[in-house]
Order: structure tokens, then C-alpha cells, then sequence
């Protein structure tokens, strides 16, 4: 199935807009970091999380929830609905731990006791993260995350060259810290769902990526040989773009829907990848292939 058959758009033509239009965004993602700064879950920054289920529906009460909770001195809570909405089933987060890791799950429990007694609940979990245990996980998942990208650089740099390694590496942390940056400006917690997000987008936008580094090195080997090496890059995009929106438009419209029906534990997880489907296809186009034209301007690209 085809999109679009036989096209020669320029893609490569709009390259310094494209590169202006990412530096803009790079530089308001570095200020988000600063300020306001990135909203960092209890699994990084240490905290209280109480699980409990209700015996009556809560959904439409979460606000009520959420004034009661705040009302105990925790610093802003953060409720959400946990499976489907009939489980009527809620999760409580605040920033606040206590020594013993009950005390703050224990104030939050009576409190809501107290205002709900119209509609009974149990506790089913309570869980408490100390701030060491979240700076260690904090760190172990940058560490993990640094890592996996210099393997895929290692990788695309012996299963192509250095040059498409390069350029196919750069993106990935182009796509990641965008989707940071618009997570910081909206003040939306990053979790450990959310980074699994980030990775995913990582390899969506690798695999991208390399199929159309794939399509220029085949043409640089046949018939698009004796071509400028911009134009063998604008004809193997056109030879592929087809796929790149088809692939791009049906994933966005999967995690689409589930950031629109899915629980609210899950929203996040889908929006994360909302923004890097958008951005991975974004910087498939304008962010790897330019480079990869760029590194051949300051030393060819051997085509062989």
C-alpha cells in the first residue's frame, strides 16, 4: 500500500528551517529543565503512594479526594483512577515520607475515613520511597539509558559506517529531550512508565530512521550512483515515505486512543509517545538525514 507514488519533493531543500525550528525547541527544552524544572515522580524523587478501593464509584469525586488530601500538609497530591473505572479503584501520591513509612500513609487513610464514611474503602497497598532509593534509581536509569544509545551507535556504526551511526544517534536524543522538555513545561510527573516511553520512542525512531539509511546506501551501490549525494537522499526519502507516514500515522492513532480511553495510570505512557511518534518521524526527515548530508560536505561518505 502506497500513500503517495512517484513524488520528488525536496525534502532537503527546507533543511535550515528544519535545523532552526530544532534548535528553538532544543534551546526552550533546556530552559524547561531550569525552569519550571522536570516534575519528577516518587520513583526518583521518594515519596508515599496509597492504593485503596472504594466500595461506590469515585471517579467523579477525585477532586474531592485531592482537596482532602492536600488539606494534611504533603505538598500537592496526586490522585488517579487505578483499571477500569467500575474497579472503582484510586491511587494517592504525595512527595512526603515519614521515617517509618507509615505515619504519612496512615494520616492520608484516616483523613479520608473520616470524610468518607458514606463510601467505604480499603487500603490495598501502601508503598514508601526514600529520597536515596529514588536519587539511585534516578541514576542507574540515566546510566541505562546512555548506555543503550552508545550500543546503537556502536551497532549502526559497524552494520553501516560511522557517519550513518552518528546520524542516526543524534535524533534519538533529539526526540527524547523534546519529549522532556513539553513533559516540563506541563508539569507532567515523569515516572518510570514514562521512561519506558522514552525508550520505546528510541527504538521507533532508530527503526525509522534506519529504513531509509538503509535505501541510501542501497542506492549509493546502483542505479542512484552517480547522483549528487542530496539528491540520493531526497530520492530515497521520496522511495520511502510511503511507509514512513503510513507506520507513523497508525502508531499515532493506536497510542491515540489509548491516551483517550485508557485509565489514567496509563496517560502518560501515551502521551510520551505521542509526542515521540511526532517527533521521531519529524526528526527521521529533517534532524538524521541532514546530518548525514553534512558529515558528507566535510568528508565524504565512502559509496561503496
Amino acid at each position: 500500500m502506497q500513500f503517495f507514488k512517484k513524488t520528488n519533493w525536496n525534502f532537503l531543500g527546507h533543511r535550515k528551517l528544519a535545523v532552526t525550528i530544532s534548535v528553538i525547541l532544543l534551546a526552550v527544552t533546556i530552559v524547561s529543565f531550569f525552569t519550571p524544572g522536570m516534575n519528577m515522580s516518587i520513583d526518583f524523587a521518594g515519596g508515599t503512594v496509597v492504593q485503596m478501593k472504594f466500595q461506590e464509584p469515585v471517579v467523579d469525586d477525585i477532586a474531592r479526594v485531592r482537596s482532602i488530601v492536600d488539606d494534611l500538609g504533603f505538598g500537592q497530591a496526586e490522585i488517579r483512577t487505578i483499571g477500569p473505572v467500575a474497579n472503582n479503584e484510586a491511587q494517592i501520591t504525595v512527595k512526603e515520607q515519614a521515617e517509618d513509612g507509615t505515619e504519612v500513609a496512615d494520616a492520608i487513610t484516616a483523613a479520608l475515613q473520616a470524610e468518607y464514611s458514606e463510601n467505604p474503602f480499603e487500603v490495598r497497598s501502601r508503598e514508601n520511597v526514600g529520597p536515596r532509593i529514588g536519587s539511585e534509581l534516578r541514576r542507574d536509569t540515566i546510566i541505562a539509558t546512555v548506555l543503550a544509545l552508545l550500543a546503537i551507535l556502536i551497532y549502526v556504526g559497524i552494520r553501516f559506517n560511522l557517519p550513518f551511526g552518528v546520524a542516526a544517534v543524534v535524533p534519538l536524543f533529539h526526540d527524547v529531550l523534546i519529549t522532556l522538555g513539553i513533559f516540563a513545561l506541563l508539569q507532567i510527573e515523569i515516572s518510570l512508565p514514562v521512561f519506558a516511553a522514552l525508550l520505546t520512542i528510541v527504538g521507533y525512531s532508530l527503526n525509522d530512521t534506519i529504513v531509509i539509511f538503509d535505501r541510501i546506501r542501497e542506492n549509493m551501490k546502483t542505479s542512484q550512483r552517480g547522483k549528487s549525494f542530496i539528491d540520493l537522499i531526497n530520492t530515497s526519502i521520496n522511495q520511502t515515505i510511503s511507509r514512513t507516514v503510513i507506520t507513523s500515522l497508525t502508531t499515532f492513532v493506536v497510542v491515540t486512543s489509548l491516551y483517550i480511553v485508557g485509565s489514567d495510570a496509563i496517560k502518560d505512557f501515551a502521551l510520551a509517545l505521542m509526542i515521540g511518534v511526532v517527533a521521531g518521524t519529524y526528526s527521521t526527515l529533517y534532524v538524521a538525514s541532514p546530518i548525514l548530508l553534512w558529515w558528507n560536505k566535510k568528508w565524504a561518505i565512502a559509496r561503496k
